[in-house]
């Protein structure tokens, strides 16, 4: 693999030396058909764009290394590249060097929508990328392609598009061989964020309720944003080049989200234009999720984004046609199992939500009268270990309630419940067995509420 310098007159591999006294900045790369390939790191390699060009990379013969903060659980589902483990937001130019020393390029696809409990915009969108362009420049320099995004508009001034603006700036003035790359709403054969709510949308039942409904939407396919890296990596793209991915196709988001109800088999119905104002209580919630570490895609930053559309306005990449998202789905039809996906997320939220009440309200209704609440265990139980059981599992549930509404914590919340309920059932069965009699159904009713769990534990993952 072989690279054109701005030594003058020089012609030097990735890896050697500049002559004495001269600086070498790699501009131009030329593939060696006898290489193996270029040894490429991906920030954000799991994520929905990284995950695809990790693919397209590792394809094109590349030799690839994933960051990621579960390498383990990546090493699993992508065994084709290397993984290490590190935490954006933590990496200082100092921890940057050991990771991209050995790096002939680095694509940059981390990023996050808004600050929450998992994601800082500012330490892992700028402040970790001006620490990797200082390391980088004291190693000789390296080719970065940069995943980025349209930074103005509607949504210019806030954390998700700001950041990248700044790094974006950064990167152009480091003097490192770069390329920006900016795509519209990307479509592709799986899901996540935007496109997951397309698809959650469109499953509506009866009618199709939107806010900005009108909003003008460009599309590009996930499989041309990996082409587009691709040819970023090969030279195609020259360095210094800063442009969006879109095809020419502009759709409204009610076209759009029609075009993906058509994709999931289902017929098409009426939209409801909801007002604007409406889109502010949905956008709070949404933030408040954000906060316990849920990635919403109705978060405020989305919504400001899509009161003004997804519009391009930098040049396209020559050499390559973009498939519109009429033609992206078409490529991709629709099973059974994206219709499950697709009103399962709608449900989501819906079903994290009532497990909690639940346990929160099993947990809170028996501390209104202790003493009556504790009469159900044996005459025999001295009344001191009655009433201090009672007061124990009721703090048990409401801490369980209280855990799973917190996205690092859901998991085990849930194994909680589950676990929890199945001790309540055998100790119900050896004191008071005639509950299963109840009318109320008093121990019949936990067996859906342990079906629930296990529904929502299916289902908690999100990439």
């Amino acid at each position: 693999m072989n690279c054109r310098c701005d030594c003058p007159g020089t012609v030097c591999s990735a890896k050697s030396a500049c002559p004495p006294g001269q600086h070498c900045r790699c501009s131009v790369f030329v593939v060696d058909p006898y290489d193996r390939g270029m040894k490429i790191l991906i920030l954000g390699a799991t994520g929905f764009i990284g995950s695809a060009i990790l693919q397209r990379l590792a394809a094109d013969g590349h030799r690839i290394t994933g960051l990621g903060r579960d390498p383990g659980k990546a090493r699993l589902k992508w065994p084709a590249a290397a993984w290490l483990k590190a935490d954006l937001a933590k990496l200082s130019a100092d921890a940057w060097r050991p990771l991209i020393e050995d790096q002939d390029i680095i694509v940059n696809c981390a990023g996050a929508l808004q600050d929450g409990l998992a994601d800082d915009l500012a330490a892992t969108q700028e402040k970790a990328m001006l620490s990797l362009y200082e390391a980088a420049r004291a190693l000789g320099g390296r080719r970065i392609v940069q995943i980025s995004a349209r930074t103005d508009g509607a949504a210019g001034s806030l954390p998700f598009l700001a950041t990248k603006r700044r790094a974006d700036k950064a990167l152009a003035a480091s003097g490192l061989p770069f390329v920006i790359l900016r795509p519209a709403l990307v479509i592709g054969r799986n899901a996540h964020g935007g496109t997951a709510l397309l698809r959650s949308l469109a499953s509506f039942p009866g009618l199709l309720p939107l806010i900005h409904g009108e909003s003008p939407v460009e599309t590009v396919s996930l499989r041309d944003v990996a082409a587009a890296v691709s040819l970023a990596i090969d030279g195609t793209i020259p360095a210094g080049s800063d442009l969006d991915l879109a095809a020419e196709q502009t759709l409204t988001l009610s076209d759009l989200v029609q075009q993906h109800r058509s994709w999931l088999g289902l017929p098409a119905v009426r939209v409801v234009e909801l007002p604007a104002p409406l889109a502010r209580p949905v956008a709070w919630a949404a933030d408040l999720a954000g906060r316990l570490g849920w990635r919403s895609p109705l978060r405020s930053t989305a919504m400001t984004v899509m009161s003004e559309g997804v519009r391009s306005s930098r040049p396209r990449p020559g050499g390559l046609a973009f498939a519109d998202a009429t033609q992206t789905l078409a490529a991709h039809p629709s099973g059974v199992q994206d219709l499950w996906f697709a009103r399962l997320y709608l449900l989501k939220p819906a079903i994290i939500l009532t497990l909690s009440l639940f346990w929160l309200l099993s947990g809170l209704i028996p501390l209104l009268d202790v003493s009556a609440a504790a009469a159900h265990f044996p005459p025999a139980m001295p009344a001191t270990l009655a009433l201090s059981t009672t007061v124990a599992t009721c703090i048990l549930d409401i801490l369980l309630g209280s855990a799973v509404l917190v996205r690092p914590h859901a998991r085990k919340a849930m194994l909680g419940m589950i676990l929890t309920s199945l001790a309540y059932l055998a100790g119900g069965t050896i004191l008071e067995p005639q509950l299963w009699l109840d009318p109320l159904g008093v121990l019949v009713k936990v067996l859906p509420s342990i079906a629930l769990t296990l529904v929502a534990l299916a289902i908690l993952d999100e990439r």
